[in-house]
């Protein structure tokens, strides 16, 4: 199983020529190789690279170089990481002291990433360390995947010093971050490091807005996350209840002309607050359910500006809900309070603004009627959803139907 780790004992050339000889056999090999025998070769020669790392920083080569540290020198002699280097420096000085589990690594019975949860946990203890065992330990990196074996490691670290444990936690809790960055496009681009409460509690509400949403959902699971994420905000805003800036409840704003709003030709795109131009198709699904102030200009000069009016007015809005009882959709079980009012015939181009020529659409399937083009028709009181690929465009309209292109 280790034929190539034994080359390097053979006579002749050094050692590590050996080796280089044999790798580079290897990779002109025709035949098919077994993987995890190629890694536990890997991973031995890596607790090999550690201990070789730890008596180069004893004997202060990085010093001679003129680096500070060993571990930055390690970062730029070998091309690896910061943090990959300090990892080796710490297998290496455990290893000396943990003979089984050096053994262990070299003979294939464990892996360098359940090596390096094992050697963290001791390094981690300080003065603690003589609590760790390691037979009890090498026997659980024996039986246990890397996830589990680094979650029983947290578990021993607590048990044998829950002041070190908090302590460590407080540290990680002051590297929380969020950056939400505007890239060229428009979209935005979000970077940022949660602590375990706030990215769980994250995590569990956008799982439960992410689930597909019918056979017309083609959405990844990636897609479908960022979809729930842009409803758990919408829906904290139209709640009212978050915190009001300036005397106004949070809310984002989209400026547009008049011939913008009725999508006529030639007309420019929408401005969006805090973001790019976006275009008719988005603003029209906006404007479904918005606050509208009209703003006269003249000369650039503002000269009057109108009451903000709501497009669906609070009682309307009620009376939605009763009728709809949720998103209309075919198949979707969004409530009532998570769905906002589509008008079937835009009320920009001329369709009335009541609750006849309304429905019910939550955030995914809103979208999909505008920006997809799927069609929207009432017959009577039921509502019929039609994709693109059926949509059956008429000049007349036969009594009490209604779509919208």
């Amino acid at each position: 199983m280790f034929g190539i780790l034994f080359l390097v004992l053979g006579e002749g050339a050094t050692p590590l020529s050996k080796l280089e000889t044999a790798i580079r056999e290897l990779q002109s090999c025709d035949s098919d190789i077994d993987p995890k025998w190629l890694r536990a070769a890997i991973d031995a020669l890596e607790g090999l690279f550690s201990a070789v790392v730890k008596r180069a920083q004893e004997r202060g080569d990085h010093l001679v170089e003129g680096n500070i540290t060993a571990t930055s020198w390690i970062s730029r002699t070998c091309g690896m990481s910061v943090t990959s280097a300090a990892d080796r420096l710490c297998v290496g000085a455990q290893l000396e002291s943990l003979p089984k589990v050096a053994a262990a690594l070299s003979a294939g019975e464990i892996g360098y990433q359940s090596t390096s949860v094992l050697c963290h946990l001791r390094d981690q203890l300080g003065e603690k360390r003589d609590l760790f065992d390691e037979e009890e330990m090498l026997d659980y990196a024996r039986r246990f995947s890397v996830f589990h074996l680094r979650l029983l490691c947290r578990y021993a670290r607590h048990a044998a010093d829950p002041d070190g444990f908090f302590n460590e936690a407080e540290e990680s809790y002051l590297r929380r971050r969020l950056h939400i960055s505007l890239m060229s496009d428009g979209m935005h681009a979000i970077d940022g490091i949660l602590d375990p409460e706030v990215g769980a509690a994250l995590k569990t509400a956008l799982e439960s807005l992410a689930n597909r949403r019918g056979p017309e959902d083609e959405r990844t699971h990636s897609q479908r996350m960022h979809d729930a994420l842009g409803e758990l905000v919408n829906h904290a805003m139209d709640e009212g209840k978050l915190p009001r800036r300036n005397g106004v409840r949070p809310h984002i704003n989209v400026t547009t002309t008049l011939e913008g709003l009725k999508n006529e030709v030639g007309a420019p795109p929408a401005d969006l607050e805090l973001s790019l131009p976006i275009s008719t198709r988005t603003l029209e699904r906006i404007t479904c359910d918005a606050t509208i102030s009209r703003v006269l200009l003249a000369d650039s000069m503002v000269i009057d500006v109108g009451r903000a009016t709501r497009v669906t007015s609070a009682p309307r809005r009620r009376a939605l809900r009763v009728r709809d009882r949720g998103c209309r959709f075919t198949g979707c079980d969004r409530a009532a309070s998570w769905s906002t009012p589509h008008h079937i015939i835009a009320w920009a181009r001329g369709g009335p603004n009541n609750i006849g020529n309304e429905v019910l659409l939550c955030f995914y399937h809103h979208r999909l009627v505008h920006e997809g083009g799927w069609q929207v028709i009432k017959v009577g009181r039921e509502f019929r959803f039609i994709p693109p690929e059926r949509v059956v465009m008429r000049r007349a309209r036969g009594p009490g139907v209604r779509w919208a292109a």
